[in-house]
């Protein structure tokens, strides 16, 4: 951990945030003095590039209950986006002035889902973040709560830290919560105690990990935690849970918390994205012979394949693979619009060729756009 060049550090409402809403300065304070001094100070008119933080940080929502007179998270989907629209120049202001007392630069980076499911969306998300570290920035990463829909999307923020960590390339991540690691139990019953090591998820069966906290300006809880660090570590990051208040101990490599070793290896991008912050648009229902094909033989999806078209989408969407039962087995971006897939069903690519044109002697899910859910 000590040696980790590029870092990814994921901090929740509650370690920012009064209960009753609002930024805790002070907490905001602590939190900066920490990650600046885990970053070389500019010198010679150009920041020396030792060591990069990426910082994911909730609390747009919780940041403006309070302006907006509201005494607690809201239940519907229009007064959060009010709130987050509020809150979130209100947090990277406060961020921004913490920084700037140790002179660094903040950049804000605002995503949603279909910022980072698609090729070019992605490919710019990355460029952007690794531009802003090159010019010795610090990325404030949040979900755009603003705009986003369905529910507000990726679903919390430690999700997307670890897609972030991913996508950064990072050499480790580190989700700051209320508590101090993860426990064999609730932490506040006697006798409970701190997992100091994780090296793979069958080592969790039988745990009991809760949910979301009382403050109630959060989403998340260990269970986004530890599935956030199950995908980050399946990708090959290592990750740190731990409190805030250990922050010092995480970054310097001192003992902090539950460590999750890394469990695989890093895999394309665009996949992880696709298999963890994409959300279906439709369906596309298989033959057996196709689910044989594209799961047991890792072959692109044909139309040949193809039994129906469930859903209304456009050519680049995230769709669904399913078999005849019905089942998911994949998930890949499809090449051709929903209206445009009943006439290719059954027919082969040099046949579509011949009658439609040579933009239809293709996949309808190239293999390079496809992970697969089940094996």
């Amino acid at each position: 951990m000590a040696d980790a060049r590029r870092i990814v550090v994921k901090v929740g409402s509650s370690s920012l945030t009064t209960a009753a809403g609002g930024l805790d300065a002070d907490r905001v304070d602590a939190l900066v003095d920490v990650l600046a001094r885990h970053l070389d100070a500019p010198h010679g008119g150009r920041a020396d590039r030792g060591r990069e933080i990426v910082l994911v940080s909730s609390g747009a929502i919780a940041a403006g209950l309070a302006p907006l007179g509201l005494d607690r998270r809201p239940r519907d989907l229009a007064r959060q986006q009010a709130a987050a629209s509020v809150g979130q120049g209100l947090l990277v202001a406060r961020y921004t002035a913490s920084f700037a007392r140790h002179g660094r630069r903040v950049g804000q980076v605002l995503l949603t889902e279909d910022d980072t499911s698609r090729r070019a969306h992605y490919r710019n998300a990355y460029r952007t973040l690794d531009q802003l570290l090159a010019m010795g920035a610090v990325p404030v990463v949040n979900e755009n709560d603003t705009v986003a829909t369905d529910e507000i999307r990726f679903g919390d923020n430690d999700r997307l830290a670890a897609l972030v960590a991913h996508l950064v390339r990072a050499d480790l991540l580190v989700l700051l919560s209320d508590v101090d690691g993860l426990y064999d139990g609730d932490p506040a019953t006697p006798g409970t105690r701190r997992i100091a090591e994780v090296t793979g998820p069958a080592q969790l069966a039988g745990v009991e990990i809760g949910s979301a906290g009382g403050a109630g300006v959060g989403t998340g809880g260990m269970v986004t935690k530890v599935e956030a660090a199950r995908i980050a570590a399946a990708a090959g990051v290592p990750v740190v849970l731990t409190s805030a208040s250990r922050a010092a101990d995480a970054l310097a490599g001192r003992e902090s918390g539950t460590y999750f070793h890394p469990t695989g290896r890093r895999t394309a991008g665009r996949l992880l994205w696709l298999a963890h912050a994409s959300t279906p648009r439709g369906a596309l229902v298989l033959d057996d012979g196709a689910v044989d094909a594209v799961v047991h033989r890792r072959s692109s999806l044909l139309p040949a394949g193809i039994s129906r078209v469930e859903g209304d989408f456009t050519a680049g969407d995230p769709v669904e693979l399913r078999d005849d039962a019905g089942r998911a087995v994949a998930r890949g971006l499809v090449n051709f619009d929903a209206r445009e897939i009943p006439r290719l069903i059954g027919r082969s690519t040099r046949e579509l060729a011949r009658e439609l044109g040579p933009a239809y002697e293709r996949e309808v899910v190239h293999r390079d756009d496809l992970v697969l859910l089940r094996s």
